[in-house]
Formats: structure tokens, sequence, C-alpha cells
């Protein structure tokens, strides 16, 4: 019975993932698709730029609620095994979402939702030790690369148990790999990462 309520709960973690707010948000509002234009990805600074900012803020709360709602549910009434990896599938179904021919964005802000929910300190660490990586790398792709390899590291050292290291492990290797195909953007803005195209900046 463990076994299935684990398997449910990591399922479900996948399907929280893949419920894409920013396309339909950006869909409804603008009747565009968020991934036709700019960063080509389901964000929300892609969101921000084609919508508004009140439309990516909207996306945002939802995009860190998907991680958040099933990591809790996981913590709450699954096995403790079921913790990393419902965190983990709620990224990957973010970034690969079965609802937008596994065309979605970056997982960011779902793994901040599941660090809220093991941890609201770890959430608060985490996005300190992002912000410092991008200001010092200038590069937003590659400091969530490098965020990607130290989040189980940060969960460690904030006395993490093993299920909280293994979540980071989980997430932190869906991140880097996501981020990856971004590695040679390049960027004209800091936080709304626009590419230079044509040669303009």
């Amino acid at each position: 019975m463990e076994i299935i309520t684990g398997a449910l709960i990591v399922g479900l973690g996948y399907m929280f993932g893949s419920l894409t707010f920013s396309i339909w948000i950006t869909k409804y509002l603008k009747n565009v698709d968020v991934r036709d234009s700019g960063s080509k990805h389901a964000t929300t600074t892609n969101t921000i730029r084609q919508a508004g900012f009140f439309a990516g803020s909207i996306v945002l709360v939802l995009d860190i609620l998907k991680g958040f709602i099933p990591t809790y549910l996981a913590i709450t009434f699954g096995p403790d095994w079921s913790i990393p990896l419902t965190a983990t599938f709620a990224v990957i179904g973010h970034c690969w979402p079965i609802f937008a021919e596994f065309r979605g964005g970056m997982g960011l802000a779902t793994a901040g939702g599941a660090l809220i929910a093991i941890m609201p300190i770890s959430f608060l660490v985490a996005l300190a030790v992002l912000i410092v990586l991008t200001l010092v790398i200038k590069h937003s792709a590659r400091a969530a690369m490098v965020f990607g390899f130290l989040l189980p590291f940060i969960l460690y050292i904030l006395n993490g148990t093993p299920n909280k290291i293994y979540l980071g492990i989980g997430m932190g290797v869906v991140l880097i790999f996501r981020f990856y195909s971004d590695y040679n953007r390049k960027y004209r803005e800091l936080w709304l990462d626009r590419d230079v195209e044509d040669g303009k900046v």
C-alpha cells in the first residue's frame, strides 16, 4: 500500500508540474503562445514580456505552488522516499509538460516551491545564492547550472535530512540539464533575459 501511495503522489507531482500556466494565461490574454518569441520558454519572464508584469506575477505564484503542493502532500501523506521523487518530478513536469508537447519552462520557480514545502529557510538561502551567482557570472543559464550543482550542498549545510539532500540532488540534476540548452545564449538584460538578435543590444 505504501508503494502505491508513494507512486501516486510522485505521479501527481509530475501532473502538477505539467500545468502550463504561462502558456494558458498568455494565450488567454494575448492569444499567442508564450513559447513563440522571447526566450522560447514557458517562463515567468517570458510571460512578463508578452502579457505584462501582472500576468507574470500570477504565473510565478502558480509555478511555485506547482512545486509546493505535491511536495507538501508527499511530506504529509507519502512515504519518506516519495518526497525527493515528488519534488523532482514536479520540476521535470514543469520543464517537459505532458499537456504542452513536452515544451515547458526552466524549473526554478517550481523547485522553489518544493524548497518552501520542505524547509522555508532553504528557499530564502537558495534564492540569495542564485541572485549572487547571477550577478557574479552575469549569465542566467550558467548561474542556474552552478546553482543546481550547489543545491544539495546548501541543504546539507542547513542541516537537511538525507531525504532533503536527495531532493536537492534530484532537482539540481534536472536544473543543470534543463539550463544547459541555454548555455551559449547571449543576454542583454540581467533579469529579463532576452536574446541579442542581429547584433542589436
